[in-house]
């Protein structure tokens, strides 16, 4: 049931979309059929990429593809919601016939209208949040700790070896006692990050680096994908327990693993005179960490959306779908991601790193 919607509402979309698209155009016919082709061969290099054959093309090739055709799903969501506004005035009187039908103005306003979100969306992207925490603990600290928070890198054909430096460059400067990564360090395909050797790029980092397993992990097959956390000098944590310092990291794995361990069953093997921190990639079931006993859990996989309204649906899905949160005496964040699936834009939403700092509480 899930898949036929899945593949029927886009398809919708894209018919709807190009009907429009006809009708406002103030072309002859053989530029219509022109634009309005190119724009469903855009939207079915989507399910091309789904299908995992831009792995056949070259580099070049396969990086176009991929972000046409992820872009494109993007395009038409905006373009649907764009054109049903325009339906209803047109319902209600409060937009002209003539506007929807070969009007040059009306096309012209269109296009800017969508190049200027999108432009937009693509620039705030590219600008990653930088998020501070301010975590207190009883327990004993030798000193205030301070651990950068990851979550959803994504890297690929969208996100290349050059953009994950950047993001090194950030990180290093915050000079960490520790790094965590919550998971979908991998988007989808092993092979631009085995061609680019991107695995070098996270030797740089300057402190050690923890991490659990995401979906998306899975997609790429999760024995490539742990091979390349070993290339990359990670600690990837399926289930287990590591210390560092007066931290104590539990990294559970994926949802998508059905025989996962609970969290109650990672907790036994918790040292928990020590700062507990429990990385679950996916935000479900937070009354699990609360019970316990966890410190604090690190999340993500939501995105928060990635583009507005989505966000609403994450808001409406999760009990937390972006942000602090807390229960009990147990606290969360779930990152919104420092990279991204599919088309790169931001809107309404951001690509953050978080920085937390752990303080021993001090004593009344």
């Amino acid at each position: 049931m899930w898949m036929i919607v899945f593949f029927a509402l886009p398809l919708l979309g894209i018919v709807y979309c190009s009907w429009h698209v006809w009708a406002v155009l103030p072309f002859g016919p053989w530029l219509k059929v022109l634009v309005v082709a190119l724009g469903i061969l855009a939207f079915l290099v989507m399910f091309f990429n789904l299908a995992g054959l831009p792995d056949r093309l070259p580099m070049p090739l396969a990086t176009a593809a991929y972000n046409v055709g992820f872009s494109s799903i993007f395009v038409m969501l905006y373009l649907v919601m764009l054109f049903l506004v325009l339906d209803a005035g047109r319902l209600c009187g409060l937009v002209p016939r003539a506007w929807l039908h070969n009007n040059g103005t009306a096309s012209l306003a269109i296009l800017a209208l969508m190049a200027a979100i999108f432009i937009g969306g693509n620039l705030h992207y590219r600008h990653k949040t930088r998020h501070t925490l301010e975590l207190t603990t009883t327990k004993q600290l030798d000193r205030p700790l301070k651990v950068v928070l990851l979550s959803d890198l994504h890297l690929g054909y969208h996100n290349p070896r050059k953009e994950l430096a950047r993001w090194v460059d950030m990180i290093n400067k915050e000079k960490a006692d520790a790094i965590l990564i919550a998971g979908d360090i991998v988007d989808g395909s092993m092979r631009p990050l085995n061609e680019e050797q991107t695995a070098d790029e996270f030797l740089r980092l300057n402190a050690p680096v923890y991490a659990c397993l995401g979906n998306h992990e899975y997609y790429s097959g999760e024995p490539d994908a742990e091979k390349f956390y070993r290339q990359a000098d990670i600690r990837l944590l399926r289930d287990q327990v590591a210390n560092e310092g007066r931290l104590c990291i539990m990294g559970r794995d994926d949802r998508t693993n059905r025989r996962r361990q609970s969290v109650a069953q990672l907790a036994q093997k918790a040292d928990h005179e020590r700062f507990t921190i429990l990385m679950d990639h996916q935000p479900y079931q937070l009354e699990e960490a609360e019970q316990a006993g966890i410190d604090f859990q690190l999340s993500g996989h939501t995105h928060h959306g990635q583009v507005w309204p989505i966000s609403w649906i994450t808001d409406a899905i999760y009990e937390c779908a972006f942000g602090q949160h807390q229960r009990g005496n147990t606290h969360y964040y779930v990152s919104s991601g420092i990279g991204i699936w599919g088309g790169k834009y931001r809107i309404g939403t951001c690509s953050e790193y978080v920085v937390a700092t752990i303080r021993q509480q001090k004593a009344l």
